[in-house]
């Protein structure tokens, strides 16, 4: 149906795993920010599964305008247009959200962005927030397939910056930020969504 727009085969798979993950871990959400939201076949697809949440959609300059059009095209009275964020330069929203979610950006972005992901993750929601991040991670600094290994070898073949992160220090970022890992899902294809809950200023 929209041939003409970037496709993410990737997307088309994991979408519904993950939607099992967000239809209880947004529950009590109204409002959430996508970071990286690339194809937008996410954003679409959880925002008409998900009506009672206003879903942001957010990405880098460069992707805006074929993910604009695609939200445009699908016009769903809960997904606004998108907004630009690059996280590691852009002014943040004015407006705060009580959920957020990113998926395929931690191992993509350097690991001082990451860190810049997770420092600025308090001015991005409220006091009480619930964070979901989806992708391939390390255990014990440790690959969890072969197929993992694979891929982080591809990445830092592209920039050494890039990489499967591990758990850990994933998981001390967000404490210290002020999230606290609720459940980490074991998801297809190697992946995890880490679910993580900020309480108190």
């Amino acid at each position: 149906m929209q041939s003409d727009l970037p496709f993410s085969q990737a997307c088309e798979n994991n979408k519904a795993p993950i939607l099992a993950v967000l239809q209880q871990a947004f529950a009590n959400c109204s409002k959430v920010l996508e970071v990286g939201s690339g194809t937008g076949q996410h954003a679409v697809h959880f925002a008409g599964a998900l009506p009672h949440l206003c879903w942001q959609a957010s990405d880098q300059a460069m992707y805006l305008p074929d993910l604009t059009e695609r939200l445009r095209r699908v016009a769903l009275p809960n997904l606004p247009l998108p907004l630009q964020l690059d996280i590691s330069t852009d002014a943040l929203p004015e407006q705060q959200f009580d959920a957020l979610f990113s998926a395929n950006t931690l191992h993509i972005m350097p690991w001082p962005v990451v860190k810049q992901f997770f420092s600025r993750l308090t001015a991005l929601t409220t006091q009480q927030a619930t964070l979901c991040i989806y992708g391939p991670f390390n255990y014990n600094g440790r690959f969890t397939s072969d197929s993992n290994k694979a891929f982080d070898l591809s990445l830092k073949s592209r920039d050494p910056a890039m990489g499967i992160r591990d758990v850990a220090a994933v998981v001390a970022l967000a404490a210290a930020a002020g999230f606290t890992l609720q459940h980490d899902h074991s998801m297809p294809a190697n992946n995890r969504l880490l679910q993580f809950f900020r309480t108190g200023a």
